[in-house]
């Protein structure tokens, strides 16, 4: 048997209906009933529209599709292994299973033709907003008159539960503001929740505030492929506002006894029920998986077109190298993430003649010097770029024409990592977004993100203890050095002075992955010894100040602006003849990397006495201290007073770490 169809179109969008359903009841798990109700627009976009290669998923200008309401990722599998992606059908079936390509949410690096994870509601959508500012960027710095080498568009669908979420709200806010006008999104109106019609919740004039944010608005019938493709045409000439293109659809699309209800959106129909609407599609009942050859032929059309795409796109690149050559080379280094020759003597040293700034005084130097040198730095603060020194000065503003490299987030933090996680994903950027240490409690979905893609997104965080001060507990630290460094693959770096910060920067810059940087407020004094710093730094821990014998009588392990307390602790504890060893230790994770030869040499297991000392809870140091071991740290939230004075009131004073360290003596020479 065969399908049957009144149109080619109708065949195309009902075998991506039929494939959806058949791999989520076969995996006996996942969501048919968004892909089945959004196939029929997928289809057009896919079709119609979408700029791409499915040969090359790479290719330097090809347009970008980004699932925000990743639930749906059948839907976009479908799209991939019809139109000729490296995604064989074997794949499909395999959905949801261990190692295969196809998980239940799409993932950046797995799958070709996946631009970003998605599936944390909102995510997606954020992440596009960096993705379209990369293009603006990008096309601003190497496009000339004649010669167009950056010319695509962002396109996403995204769901009623994307649109609820505060992180889309923040996105679409900015994205109006900056105008991008190549950032299309198709919102797939189904009125259906998990727990029921979107109206227990949801009643807002979505078209009215999208309006409202600058962006051009159109309502269509999903189902109209037409009336889709009408409005996706008008969305890609409309180069001064984003669009948002609002689709009703119907969840569950042709299921006789499931469509339009909440039953379908996160549960397989069951047999009986994918039996009857294929019954209904006029599909041949019993027949999984199945790709009507007229179908498949029409789908892989898109390799050829994607062919002469990528081919004429680079018969012009050839073009602009031969009238630029210079802005040829640096082009194609940008998007291969290479960095320029020398950058690195451009990082500043510091020495007591700098006085004693504070971390996030020299990282606003060591930003600037390696922006000067490195343009594929850009990025902002949100809202803070005076208290998080990073201001790049003289690169201009974002939101100008042509776009500087300085991005005024605004007081959108959750926004602002996803739009830098977005940027790092497009390619030739190096991003990052600053804000107080405390507010990284805002952006968390977007840190873990990072982490799980491995993007070289970079946050840094500023304020970062209860030396903040006046502000008092809501504005005050404590557990967030812990749940920073709980994130698999970020890697957290907490520097004691201006020249491990400048050690943290360049590590930063030259890591395949994101880091978190944490800065003070306070002044501290500078480490003069750069050569330690320099080699201590990039392996998480060293020996800062050691003692004057072999095998010390105590170890002192810090971080951050507690370090030079570990250091007066220290002399207190020589004038009694006890012998400490002080070992600053800013990165966990690079400390962990180390082999153990080194990390014993640093922290010997001989010497089982051991103080750590840092400004926040003490959760995880105990595997550094060990069973005789103290840890100097927080167990409350801080106080409203000058940061001096918390830090004698919390016992963060030299002769209280001596105190400790003494009670870590006395346990290990009875043990």
């Amino acid at each position: 048997m065969t399908a049957v169809a009144a149109s080619i179109d109708e065949l195309c969008i009902n075998t991506i209906r039929t494939l959806s359903m058949d791999a989520v009841e076969k995996a006996k798990a996942g969501h048919p009933g968004a892909p089945m109700g959004a196939a029929a627009m997928a289809y057009t976009l896919w079709d119609r529209v979408l700029k791409h290669n499915p040969r090359n998923p790479q290719w330097a200008d090809r347009d970008r599709f980004v699932l925000s309401a990743g639930h749906a990722s059948m839907l976009l599998y479908s799209l991939l292994h019809l139109t000729g992606y490296d995604l064989p059908l074997e794949q499909l079936e395999r959905f949801r299973q261990w190692e295969s390509k196809t998980p239940g949410h799409p993932e950046f690096g797995l799958t070709p033709g996946v631009e970003l994870t998605t599936g944390p509601l909102g995510a997606g959508f954020g992440m596009s907003v960096g993705l379209a500012m990369a293009e603006r960027s990008l096309a601003a710095q190497f496009n000339r008159p004649g010669h167009t080498i950056v010319d695509h568009r962002t396109y996403g669908i995204c769901s009623d539960g994307d649109l609820m979420e505060g992180v889309s709200s923040e996105a679409a806010s900015l994205a109006g503001r900056l105008g991008l006008g190549k950032l299309i999104f198709l919102y797939d109106d189904n009125e259906i929740s998990i727990e029921g019609s979107t109206d227990l919740a949801f009643t807002e004039d979505v078209g009215a505030r999208f309006e409202a944010y600058g962006w051009q608005v159109q309502h269509v019938d999903g189902n109209d492929t037409g009336q889709v493709e009408r409005a996706l045409v008008a969305a890609r000439d409309e180069l001064s506002r984003p669009s948002l293109i609002v689709a009703k659809t119907t969840i569950a699309y042709g299921s006789p006894n499931k469509a339009g209800k909440e039953s379908a959106h996160g549960s397989p129909l069951g047999p009986d029920e994918v039996r009857l609407t294929k019954q209904a599609l006029g599909w041949p009942e019993d027949a999984a998986f199945l790709v009507p050859e007229e179908a498949l032929a029409h789908f892989r059309r898109a390799i050829e077109r994607g062919r002469e795409a990528e081919q004429e796109w680079n018969n012009r690149f050839d073009r602009y190298r031969e009238a630029f050559p210079d802005e040829a080379a640096l082009f194609e280094r940008r998007l291969a993430g290479k960095l320029p020759e020398g950058w690195a003597k451009a990082i500043p040293q510091f020495t007591e003649a700098d006085g004693q700034p504070a971390t996030r005084v020299a990282s606003g130097k060591v930003l600037n010097a390696l922006a000067s040198q490195i343009d594929a730095i850009i990025g902002g603060s949100a809202d803070l770029a005076p208290s998080t020194n990073t201001y790049m000065n003289g690169l201009g503003e974002f939101a100008d024409d042509p776009p500087g490299r300085n991005i005024r987030f605004g007081v959108r933090e959750h926004a602002m990592g996803q739009i830098v996680n977005g940027l790092a994903l497009h390619g030739g950027f190096i991003p990052f977004g600053a804000t107080f240490l405390v507010f990284s409690d805002y952006m968390r979905p977007s840190i873990r993100l990072a982490a799980i893609q491995q993007t070289q997104s970079i946050f840094v965080f500023t304020h970062d203890s209860i030396g903040v001060g006046e502000d008092g507990p809501t504005h005050q630290p404590v557990e967030h050095l812990a749940s920073l460094r709980a994130i698999p693959g970020l890697s957290v770096i907490r520097p004691a002075d201006a020249n491990e910060t400048a050690a943290a920067w360049k590590l930063a810059i030259e890591r395949c992955g994101p880091t978190a940087l944490i800065l003070s407020r306070q002044n501290l004094p500078i480490i003069e010894d750069v050569a330690k710093v320099a080699t201590g730094v990039p392996r998480g821990a060293y020996v800062l100040a050691d003692a004057a014998r072999a095998v010390p009588d105590v170890v002192l392990i810090s971080t951050g602006s507690e370090v030079p307390i570990a250091l007066e602790a220290k002399a207190l504890l020589a004038n009694e003849g006890t012998e400490a060893r002080v070992v600053s230790m800013p990165s966990w994770d690079a400390f962990e990397d180390q082999d153990e030869a080194y990390r014993n040499s640093v922290l010997p297991r001989a010497v089982r006495a051991r103080v750590a000392v840092e400004a926040a809870s003490p959760l995880g140091w105990h595997k550094y201290t060990g069973d005789l071991g103290e840890v100097v740290a927080l167990n409350r939230f801080g106080a409203s007073a000058p940061g001096p004075r918390l830090y004698a009131e919390f016992g963060f004073t030299a002769a209280n770490v001596a105190e400790h360290a003494r009670r870590s003596i006395a346990r290990a020479r009875k043990a």
